[in-house]
């Protein structure tokens, strides 16, 4: 056989098999792409919230969904998840209180620092999202966006629009749940169980950014038990889902939803330095707004066992301390005489590994794992003391425990939590130093070294607040700084001191931005003093 018959049959046996082989790929290509997900109709909510409000929804059947194999089934995925749960997500506008009703609450929670045009066009509005988590149409929704209402109007994705009442509201976890009276029946989303979240799972977040309704958008899960210091209330339960799904001021209320098509969160801030999305959004996880919703469509409000007890977090230094293997649990500073876990032999000194099932490893874990439980039930926690690991049984107590009479009764910069945690020391300052405000209710002072590198060069501590004072009635809580009032900068104590005397007698309110703890930037509306105050 001469050279070039050989290389002819060589070239074209070649081209036989190339052939061949793209058959192969194309018909694996249309196999896997001609069987799209399946759509099924749950009527459970989930694992862990079998009596929690909702019914039915419709979600993708993972079970069943083939595996993602090529960027075309991942889309229809996607496709098939926002064309299911956008119906069960809403459009909620609401009229504020003429007085203190204003949007700053918005701009707080989502960090937005605004300019003063915005604050004025919607003084007395605000919009946000929410999710129907009932066929008797309850909608779960953060509080800042409906705690101050007057009027709430609440617009579905079909365009239906119905009023709403409050149904009840929890300062501590910043969730809310309103109600509509339907003339037909609504979507209703599937509640997933947001334990078995995983960093680095691909989420879906729905919602009414900046009015545009309906909106979609889809990331992963940056980080779990995120706590970021931006719910106003001494008793904060923050325990978030991090994601870096696009989450806009109008997200607030809005699901965060798996590729399940189930609920696994409520959008409820961002940390912005210019008020919108920069790849960290916070959510709400659903077993904690589960239990909350339920107590408020049940009772109006949240009946939350607490243990009793002031805790901190566990660094390497207090691990070697305790004699500890890892850095892990969270340590009992003090102990209620009375309380629930000093009834259930929890001491000072030790160090709780878990709550039920959930290992706990930071502070605010353990306070979103206690609140998952009411007064009056047992509680399995294991704790470990001098180098032991033991297991007690802990029976949570009310708030009106008569242990934990003196216990509520605190300071208003009272740490937060469901358990209190434990403040962090603040640097030494001379009293002289302190300026007082009576009449605003307040103490500013100059910022330390310290302060200046890691909260911001300028501005004006706030050192105290008084309970009850115009200050803490306008939510501002210590430990911020004030770095204008109405968009007049001030760089130190003596300067804000100035322009809150100038405002005195001459406006009825001052708008504060404060930069706060973890570099959020938020606002707080506080009445101003009369002239004789």
């Amino acid at each position: 056989m001469s050279d070039r018959r050989y290389t002819v049959l060589l070239r074209l046996g070649l081209l036989l098999v190339g052939l061949f082989i793209g058959i192969l790929v194309m018909l694996l290509y249309v196999n896997q792409t001609a069987q799209p997900p399946q759509i099924v109709e749950r009527v459970e909510l989930g694992a862990q919230a079998a009596n929690a409000p909702g019914q039915t929804a419709p979600v993708v059947d993972s079970a069943r969904a083939p595996v993602l194999t090529d960027i075309m089934t991942l889309n229809q995925i996607f496709k098939e998840v926002a064309t299911h749960v956008t119906p069960a997500v809403v459009f909620i506008e609401v009229e504020n209180a003429p007085r203190g009703g204003t949007s700053d609450e918005v701009f707080r929670f989502d960090g937005r620092d605004a300019p003063d045009r915005f604050f004025r066009e919607f003084r007395r509005q605000s919009v946000g999202s929410g999710v129907i988590i009932s066929d008797e149409g309850h909608i779960i929704t953060n509080q800042h966006v409906v705690g101050r209402a007057e009027n709430i109007r609440v617009t579905l994705a079909d365009k239906r629009q119905y009023a709403a009442d409050v149904v009840g509201t929890d300062p501590s976890t910043d969730l809310a749940v309103i109600k509509v009276d339907a003339d037909r029946p609504l979507p209703v989303a599937a509640i997933g169980n947001s334990s078995e979240v995983a960093v680095g799972e691909w989420v879906i977040a729905v919602g009414n950014p900046f009015r545009l309704t309906s909106t979609v958008t889809a990331g992963i899960v940056s980080a779990l038990g995120r706590q970021v210091n931006i719910i106003d209330d001494a008793f904060r339960i923050e325990d978030f889902i991090q994601t870096d799904a696009a989450i806009n001021p109008g997200n607030s209320g809005g699901a965060l939803v798996n590729l399940d098509g189930q609920l696994v969160g409520i959008s409820t801030a961002i940390a912005t330095e210019s008020g919108s999305y920069e790849g960290y959004g916070f959510a709400v996880p659903a077993n904690l707004m589960v239990r909350v919703a339920q107590d408020l469509i049940d009772f109006g409000e949240v009946r939350r066992g607490f243990m009793g007890v002031e805790i901190a977090p566990i660094n390497s230094r207090t691990a070697r301390e305790l004699g500890l293997d890892e850095v892990a649990g969270v340590y009992i500073e003090r102990v209620t005489r009375n309380g629930a876990a000093d009834m259930a032999g929890i001491r000072s000194g030790d160090v709780v590994m878990a709550i039920g099932e959930r290992q706990v490893a930071e502070p605010n874990e353990l306070q979103s794992a206690v609140a998952q439980f009411r007064p009056g039930d047992a509680v399995p926690v294991t704790v470990r003391r001098n180098g032991e690991e033991r297991r007690l049984t802990l029976t949570l107590q009310g708030s009106d425990s008569p242990a934990y009479a003196n216990w509520f009764d605190g300071p208003s910069d009272a740490p937060n939590g469901a358990e209190r945690e434990r403040a962090e020391p603040e640097a030494e300052v001379p009293d002289a130093r302190i300026i007082d405000l009576p009449a605003w209710g307040l103490g500013l002072r100059d910022l330390t070294e310290r302060e200046q590198s890691e909260l911001t060069p300028t501005g004006a501590y706030v050192a105290f607040v008084e309970r009850g004072g115009r200050a803490s009635r306008g939510g501002l809580p210590r430990g911020g700084v004030i770095t204008a009032v109405d968009e007049q900068s001030v760089g130190s104590a003596e300067e804000a001191q100035r322009v809150l005397n100038a405002a005195v007698g001459t406006q009825d309110r001052v708008l504060l931005r404060v930069k706060r703890p973890g570099g959020i930037s938020a606002f707080y509306d506080i009445e101003s003093p009369v002239e004789d105050d």
